[in-house]
């Protein structure tokens, strides 16, 4: 701000803006109950919080020093509240209706529900609260400060950063103005190739956050029991503490707890992979993509089990936001199971051809040994057996039944009895399970009868699991998505099994996982986002009074969007709801320059000024606040862009938008823009000359 202003206490009148309208979002923060942390804060731009400021200060100081050079002598108080009255007055109307369309563009993101409504609703809320009270303070505070506080001499002079700025601005803008067809025709080829640059590019729902841990689920063959799971189990930590190096301790969960939150069968374990800090690997520059393949082979040295690899918190919220733990799911409904493990089976082999699919599996919804007995329902009625009373010996056998209770302070434990496991999963001793007989009937006087005389037992592969959504089968295929994103992942998925699996009739397909919360945000963004930038056609109208300035104005947001698009295929970030946050940030500070310009050429023309000289005029006097703002606002976004710690995974891409995108909107504000007046107003400048 010193730099461009050249005035210390301007500089810090307009950076004393930064902490009063915090006190304003503390203040909101606290009324609504919206807690302080990475994603309500992390997102505050005080380069854009000042920027009303920045045009009323730099207009007052404009005019401070030109009354001085006007007058041959410095300015009295009250012709100091004047001149500052006066630029306020001036600068106030199009700062209030551009911090007004900067609030109005965040209605999209209030607007988002689920998920992602949770993640950026208190970043919209701090956001719009600070913008608020930053201006009421630009017009109200600020000039107050400067009639006070900005005394003695003042002047209006171009540092050295200025004066080669506006010797390289002055001869590119007469170029422009004579060359409007090619500029328009550049501007709006660049807005075209950023479309089809933007359709290219990959998308997922957010970014991964990087947790600094991992999750490794292991699931093994139904039937395994708790001890064979344990065992299994601890050779697997054993195996990865000795071949991975940068893992200090490795913990897991089998089977389900006494108070289970999370009910699992003994054949399904969940790791948690707790990693050394980075400066004690072997090699601490090791990428987190490499360190995953290791952990991914160490595992694979273990038989017996299919592995997959995530995050803890990722894990989570993938189960919990669409019921599979994997990055994207294809759900296949229908009726016969027969019928639907085998269109897994094709589906799952399909995805596993897919480059970036790891980790594919189908849902195991068989395989599980099941034990059948068959009773011999004429043998069983010569001894005088129902089938009742020969299930119940066996369910007792096997199951067990409650026999007591045992209290141990306020806790009780059901005492069960039943057969050793050895004899349970025994078939022939099962075979010789001794069955009481009646008193009366054809053989009273036998007590007890082997269960093979009445019946024949198999141990036989049965259903594991029959899930249901909707009150519909389904048997789910999932994986995760590794070095690509997960929109194009599923774009090419969806395209392969249209063309090599073919599901029967009655039979269909949906996809599950971050993929499914991604299409929700963006069918909803794709109906807020036209009425939001409607609310702000209607804020630029009611502005000027006029739609041909409203639309000259309005045109910034798509060179705005240009940017941001260009800026993120640069740094090879996919499109994500991130970003759309960003983009829609962005559509509300691309307005602002251009309707400080727009605003301050047409009093210029209201005063008398010819169309070519008042643009021109404009354009040149317009350059410092231009390059102001768009220099603290993008400023203000670098620590973020550039930020490598946790959770800089979900703010790099907004950061990374807003910076694209209010360099390109710069350009279009200083260069196309006045060519664009003039041309718009092109029929008004022939009337006045043949006048």
């Amino acid at each position: 701000l010193f730099l461009f202003l050249g005035n210390i206490r301007a500089a810090l009148i307009t950076a004393m803006v930064i902490p009063l309208s915090m006190l304003f979002t503390f203040t909101g923060m606290f009324s609504n109950k919206v807690s302080a942390n990475l994603m309500s804060l992390g997102a505050l731009d005080f380069g854009i919080i000042v920027d009303g400021a920045v045009v009323i200060v730099e207009n007052a100081i404009r005019r401070l020093a030109h009354a001085q050079h006007r007058l041959g002598r410095e300015l009295t108080r009250s012709e100091r509240l004047h001149e500052v009255f006066a630029a306020s007055k001036e600068a106030r109307r199009a700062l209030i209706f551009g911090q007004l369309i900067i609030m109005v563009v965040y209605l999209p993101i209030f607007a988002l529900t689920g998920v992602e409504g949770k993640m950026f609703h208190p970043m919209a809320f701090t956001v719009v609260t600070a913008l608020f009270g930053a201006m009421i303070l630009s017009v109200t505070f600020v000039p107050a400060a400067i009639a006070l506080f900005v005394t003695g001499k003042v002047k209006e002079e171009e540092n050295a950063l200025m004066r080669v700025a506006r010797r390289t601005y002055e001869p590119v803008l007469a170029w422009v103005m004579r060359r409007r067809m090619l500029a328009f025709s550049a501007a709006v080829a660049l807005v075209l190739f950023s479309g089809l640059l933007a359709s290219r590019m990959g998308s997922e729902f957010v970014p991964s956050l990087s947790e600094g841990d991992f999750a490794l689920q292991a699931l093994r063959v139904p039937g395994t029991s708790l001890t064979q799971s344990v065992d299994m189990q601890m050779r697997l930590e054993e195996t990865i503490l000795a071949k991975v190096p940068e893992v200090e301790r490795v913990f897991a969960r089998t089977g389900t707890a006494e108070i289970a939150s999370d009910p699992m069968p003994p054949n399904i374990s969940d790791s948690y992979v707790m990693l050394k800090p980075r400066d004690q690997w072997p090699d601490p520059k090791k990428s987190r993509e490499t360190l995953i393949a290791e952990l991914q082979a160490a595992a694979e040295l273990v038989p017996g089990s299919n592995y997959e690899l995530s995050q803890p918190i990722q894990l989570r919220f993938n189960e919990l936001i669409s019921g599979v733990r994997s990055d994207v799911a294809v759900k296949i409904f229908g009726d016969d199971m027969d019928v639907l493990n085998s269109t897994a089976a094709e589906v799952a082999e399909t995805l596993g051809g897919i480059d970036g699919a790891s980790e594919v599996k189908a849902e195991q919804t068989t395989g599980l040994p099941v034990l059948t007995v068959a009773i011999d329902r004429d043998k069983a009625a010569r001894y005088g057996l129902n089938v009742g009373d020969i299930q119940e010996t066996v369910a007792v056998a096997v199951g067990g039944r409650r026999a007591g209770t045992l209290f141990e302070g306020d806790r009780r434990f059901d005492l069960v009895v039943r057969l050793p496991e050895n004899l349970r999963t025994d078939i022939e001793g099962l075979s010789r399970l001794l069955i009481p007989v009646p008193a009366t009937g054809a053989a009273t006087s036998v007590g007890f009868i082997a269960l093979s005389e009445v019946a024949s037992l198999q141990l036989a592969p049965g259903p594991n699991q029959v899930s249901r959504e909707n009150g519909k089968r389904l048997v789910v295929v999932s994986a995760n998505v590794r070095g690509r994103d997960i929109g194009s992942f599923v774009q090419e998925a969806e395209e392969k099994i249209r063309s090599d699996v073919k599901l029967p009739a009655g039979y269909w397909t949906t996809w599950g996982g971050q993929f499914e919360q991604l299409q929700s945000a963006a069918k909803r963004l794709q109906v807020v986002v036209p009425v939001a930038l409607l609310l702000v056609f209607m804020l630029l109208f009611m502005m000027f009074n006029n739609v041909r300035d409203g639309l000259l104005v309005f045109t910034g947001i798509p060179f705005a969007l240009t940017g941001g698009v260009m800026a993120l295929w640069l740094r090879d970030i996919p499109l994500s709801i991130s970003a759309g946050v960003g983009f829609i940030a962005l559509s509300g500070v691309a307005v602002l320059n251009g309707l400080v310009m727009i605003s301050f050429i047409r009093n210029l023309r209201e005063e008398g000024m010819g169309l070519q000289q008042a643009v021109t005029d404009g354009a040149l006097q317009r350059l410092r606040p231009v390059l102001m703002t768009a220099l603290v606002a993008s400023l203000g976004f670098v620590p973020m862009a550039l930020a490598t710690g946790t959770g800089a995974e979900v703010q790099r891409p907004l950061a990374t938008v807003v910076i694209g995108g209010i360099l390109s909107s710069t350009a279009l504000t200083l260069l196309v823009l006045p060519a664009l007046y003039r041309w718009a107003y092109r029929r008004e400048e022939e009337a006045e000359l043949k006048d």
